[in-house]
């Protein structure tokens, strides 16, 4: 779409501009450094020794020298910059930010890395002293491990992710029969099923850490084992699906995976690790050398807190980091489990925010972590995520607000922006993880981001189911290029996800291409239960499993000026019908294929309206609004001013969109989109790690 002066105005009038990041902050003198080889009992003010001078050693030392500087300049008018150089630095516990620690609006606190460095803060631990015990398996010991203090689930070797071996070897398990909670667990969630003959045995090694990955609809659990019966085939958990719903049961047929089987250590990349001696194992790939390899396994979950206090409204803010990169933070499973009901979003993040005001992380880099990346939470207001990167994520890319409903305004999330952000490779150990999630939270931006690769969906708005009060109002999803996503995993999931009622939701200028579910839904924009007053708009939607839009069902919703081409089961689908206006649809163009369908679900009523919209089946079919031909259906009033005529795109085949002159799509008011700079194209162009599947494809 053509981002034009009046698009601009109006988006500032119903959201509000939020401001740029402070400008350059590299234009600002430092006044402490931080340096590998620094020393926290020099006084931070040089990047080089010089007798007493010289740069601190760590975050901590000069996040305290910071708050001592603020403490004798309570009226400083610039900002206070550290900035740290390149290296890497250890976290033995999380960087925690409180009010203590706020800049203000003109003189900002701003971490930042020195000019062409790159500092990584890391809570993981380097793992040397190997011994190559025979060709091909190395091995260490590590004493804490042994003792119960340190427990990881991920491994890094090189800078990628390595896996623990898992079964099958390729593709999926299959559940055999469906079994009733055990007494224990009767109320509360399903803790088990029968498998087929050979698929798990009770006398794999430290069957307490083995873990099964049972796939319900549109979320994986992820539990212990506590009891395997081989006479009867059965295997009990530690812990249990949260409830006895139709989407949490793990009934016959469905696919499962078994891991962290030391029996399975077979194929180079993966590793053990005995929780009970402390050794871990690993099967090096061709070319690794014990002495120079590098392998690094978690110890923090988190690694930035900005802790404010909603309650006494003391906030954290003006705070700012600028070119770091957060790395290896982890997660292990717990005793109970992981079983949730949705996008996995009682997880932690590497970096969490509570009561955190207009703060910003701004090109800085989130890898390797066992959760979600960002998280700003209760009372986070005007912050911004700006052309950072977020990859190889455990779950998701970023969350912001709640899942609880909160009356007081000032401990309600609002008026956060992420902008021109890569969120990548997502749901490595939590397929269920969303790129960027949006709870109880108004008012917030997500503009020009490339999101990919995920198992999911890729943006979820909302969090209330029907018609229900929600926070969840007034956000902008606007130009984002968003794909690969849910490559037939999970189902019922969308390339953008909407839930609850949202009036002032505007979602626009988006690319949405290849979303493909494992069984039903995969659409490219989904209305879920209740979504009502959003508005759709120059959106291209193309090469989805189902169709292009769906509505579950909501409330005076409209979708105007998009294209949806080649929906896989149908273009545009309604699946209930209530009695008030599901939706307008006008002014689009659809574009599909004879092997499917125009439309998909409930149109026998006419709580809905169609108009100056162009059709145009590729392969020149009979147009049929399901049992309706187009004279009928615009008999019922639907569709009076559309047209069944070629667009006359330039070549749909390979997604150009782009219209050729004396297009009919004119005749129906439609604008032609314009589509150059939709996502993050400054990424795109950089070179990055292949990032292999963490999930089998569909069977």
């Amino acid at each position: 779409m053509r981002v034009s002066t009046w698009l601009i105005l109006s988006a500032g009038w119903i959201f509000g501009i939020l401001e740029a990041p402070s400008a350059a902050p590299a234009r600002y003198p430092a006044d402490f450094f931080v340096a590998p080889a620094g020393n926290d009992a020099l006084d931070g003010r040089s990047p080089v020794v010089r007798g007493r001078s010289g740069p601190f050693a760590t975050v901590q030392r000069a996040q305290q020298a910071v708050r001592d500087l603020r403490r004798r300049e309570p009226g400083r008018t610039r900002p206070v910059v550290v900035q740290i150089a390149g290296g890497t630095y250890a976290l033995r516990e999380p960087l925690v930010f409180t009010p203590e620690d706020s800049g203000t609006a003109r003189a900002p606190t701003i971490y930042r890395a020195a000019p062409g460095a790159t500092p990584v803060l890391t809570g993981g631990r380097r793992i040397i002293g190997w011994t190559e015990v025979t060709p091909g398996r190395w091995r260490v010991t590590l004493p804490e491990v042994a003792a119960g203090t340190w427990r990881f689930g991920q491994l890094y070797v090189n800078g990628e992710r390595r896996w623990r071996p898992r079964l099958p070897k390729s593709g999926w398990f299959f559940v055999e029969a469906e079994v009733p909670p055990s007494e224990t667990n009767r109320e509360k969630g399903y803790d088990g099923f029968r498998f087929r003959a050979g698929d798990i045995r009770s006398d794999w090694y430290n069957l307490q850490d083995v873990e099964v990955l049972p796939v319900h609809i549109w979320t994986m659990s992820r539990f212990r084992i506590a009891h395997v019966d081989p006479n009867e085939r059965l295997v009990r958990f530690t812990g249990h699906t949260p409830g006895t719903h139709f989407w949490t049961r793990i009934p016959a047929g469905h696919r499962y995976l078994v891991e962290n089987v030391r029996e399975a250590l077979t194929e180079p990349g993966e590793w053990y690790l005995d929780t009970r001696t402390g050794e871990l194992t690993y099967l090096p790939r061709p070319g690794e050398d014990p002495g120079r390899v590098e392998v690094i396994a978690p110890v923090l979950e988190t690694l930035v807190r900005l802790e404010g206090n909603v309650e006494s409204q003391q906030w954290v803010q003006y705070l700012q980091f600028h070119g770091l990169t957060f790395a290896h933070a982890g997660w292990v499973t717990p005793p109970q489990g992981q079983s949730f009901p949705q996008a996995e979003a009682n997880l932690s993040a590497a970096i969490t925010a509570q009561g955190a005001r207009d703060c910003v992380f701004e090109k800085c880099r989130i890898t390797q972590v066992g959760g979600y990346g960002i998280e700003l939470g209760i009372g986070c207001k005007r912050c911004q995520i700006v052309r950072c990167e977020l990859t190889d994520l455990g779950a998701g890319g970023i969350r912001i607000g709640e899942m609880t409903y909160r009356e007081d305004p000032e401990a309600v999330a609002s008026h956060n922006r992420v902008e021109r952000c890569r969120i990548a490779h997502g749901g490595r150990i939590h397929s269920a993880g969303i790129g960027v999630w949006i709870g109880h939270a108004p008012y917030n931006q997500i503009v020009h981001n490339e999101i990919h690769d995920f198992y999911y969906t890729g943006v979820s708005v909302g969090w209330s189911w029907g018609y229900d009060k929600s926070h969840s109002h007034h956000n902008l999803i606007e130009r984002n290029h968003i794909y690969q996503i849910g490559q037939g995993v999970l189902s019922d999931m969308g390339g953008i996800y909407t839930l609850g009622v949202s009036p002032g939701m505007v979602l626009r200028g988006n690319i949405i291409h290849d979303v493909e579910a494992f069984d039903y839904g995969g659409w490219g924009i989904y209305f879920d239960e209740g979504t009502t007053g959003a508005l759709a708009e120059y959106n291209l939607v193309y090469r989805t499993k189902d169709s292009g839009f769906h509505q579950h069902y909501g409330k005076e919703n409209r979708v105007v000026n998009n294209i949806f081409a080649f929906g896989k089961e149908a273009q545009i689908k309604r699946s209930r019908a209530e009695a008030h206006r599901s939706f307008t649809f006008e002014r689009n163009i659809v574009l599909w294929k004879k092997d499917a369908p125009l439309l998909g679900g409930q149109w026998q009523d006419d709580q809905f309206l169609l108009d100056y919209n162009l059709y145009w089946p590729v392969d020149g079919q009979p147009v049929r609004f399901l049992e309706w031909t187009f004279e009928q259906w615009q008999a019922r009033g639907q569709d009076r001013h559309s047209l069944i005529a070629d667009p006359g795109f330039v070549n749909p085949e390979a997604a150009d969109f782009r219209l050729r002159p004396g297009s009919p799509a004119g005749k129906i008011g439609f604008r032609p989109l314009d589509l150059k700079g939709v996502g993050a194209p400054e990424w795109r162009a950089r070179k990055e790690h292949t990032f292999p599947r963490a999930f089998p494809p569909r069977p």
